[in-house]
Formats: structure tokens, C-alpha cells, sequence
């Protein structure tokens, strides 16, 4: 099974708290070579000029969210061909996931989308040491996202009754649902 995921990339993503960062990790430790990639480590690095990206975002927070996506693609390719799995974990819904699964170009490529139920996320960020939340965003606005305008790809993991440790059994026992399909790429860049 981990043979499978030698020198590919894994996409973890879902709402904030959904429990992307655990699970990815806890993805990574099981795979004899890992790398684990956080793609909000991206966004972060911008230090001055940054704007965020809000349910109605201006050009430049559009422009910073597709560089993040990019950087991400890009580095996840670095590492996948020099030998490493890299799970990847970022929230990337809606258009921009088509975009993003066409930037990478590592195969084998895989997809998990974690969605457990809205309150169950409300929960878990009301539990956790920081929040995603807030301002413009809610759970439940960005659980919309998620299931109406995000396309139906990869393996969608309903995680509201699991632990993180459950979860990555499911993500094994379902890499050939996860696996993304190349015929089904569509010809979607993240451009500038």
C-alpha cells in the first residue's frame, strides 16, 4: 500500500479544522519517505503587501491565493521527484481545485477531501489552539464551498465519527478512489 505513494503527491484538503494538518501528518509518519507540506506555510511568507483572501476578495488577494497554489505545486513536484511522497495540505476548494490538481505534474497524483458535518468542525475549532474563523468566514459559509461548488474528485471522506488515526486508515484502504485520473485533468493553469 505505501509502495503506491512512493514518489507522489497527496492532496489533503477541506474547511479550516476539517482536520487537514493531524491527518496529514499522521499520513506522512506512516510512508518510509515523507514530506509533509503545509500550503498555508506560503501564504505566511509574504511579510508586507499581503492581502487576504475573503469570501469576496479583491484581484491582488485572487493573485496571492493562485501564487500560494503554485509554490505549493511546484515544491510538492521538487520533492516528488527527488525521491519523496509529499502530502500536501491546504484548504483548496471550489474553481481553484481543478487548477490546482493540473499545476502539479507529479504522477501519481491522489486527492482526499476530508468533510465531516459542519457542527462537527464547529466543534473542533472551538477546541483548537488557534482559530480559522472569524470576520468573513464561517463554518458554514465555507462548508457551502465545499459541497456546492467544489468538484466531486478523489476520495471525499465524511470524518465527522472518525480520529485522525481512523481517517488515514480509510485514506490507504481508498488510494484507487483517491487516485486522480489524468484523462479527467482538465487543461486549467493557476496563471498570475
Amino acid at each position: 500500500m505505501t509502495q503506491e505513494l512512493a514518489s507522489a503527491v497527496v492532496l489533503v484538503t477541506g474547511v479550516m479544522a476539517s482536520g487537514k494538518s493531524t491527518v496529514a501528518q499522521l499520513l506522512a509518519e506512516r510512508l518510509p519517505r515523507s514530506v509533509h507540506l503545509r500550503g498555508d506555510s506560503f501564504r505566511r511568507m509574504i511579510v508586507s503587501g499581503r492581502e487576504e483572501f475573503t469570501p469576496e476578495p479583491t484581484a491582488e488577494a485572487t493573485r496571492q491565493l493562485r501564487l500560494r497554489y503554485r509554490a505549493s505545486a511546484l515544491t510538492a513536484d521538487l520533492y516528488a521527484e527527488a525521491g519523496w511522497t509529499v502530502v500536501v495540505q491546504d484548504v483548496v476548494l471550489g474553481e481553484y481545485l481543478t487548477e490546482y490538481l493540473a499545476a502539479v505534474r507529479t504522477r501519481p497524483l491522489y486527492l482526499v477531501v476530508l468533510a465531516p458535518a459542519p457542527d462537527a468542525v464547529a466543534v473542533r475549532e472551538a477546541e483548537r489552539h488557534k482559530s480559522g474563523y472569524g470576520g468573513p468566514w464561517t463554518v458554514g459559509l465555507l462548508d457551502h464551498s465545499l459541497r456546492h461548488e467544489t468538484p466531486r474528485r478523489g476520495l471525499w471522506l465524511d470524518t465527522t465519527d472518525h480520529t485522525p488515526g481512523q481517517t488515514v486508515d480509510l485514506i490507504l484502504a481508498g488510494l484507487a478512489e483517491a487516485r486522480i485520473n489524468e484523462a479527467r485533468i482538465d487543461e486549467a493553469r493557476i496563471d498570475d
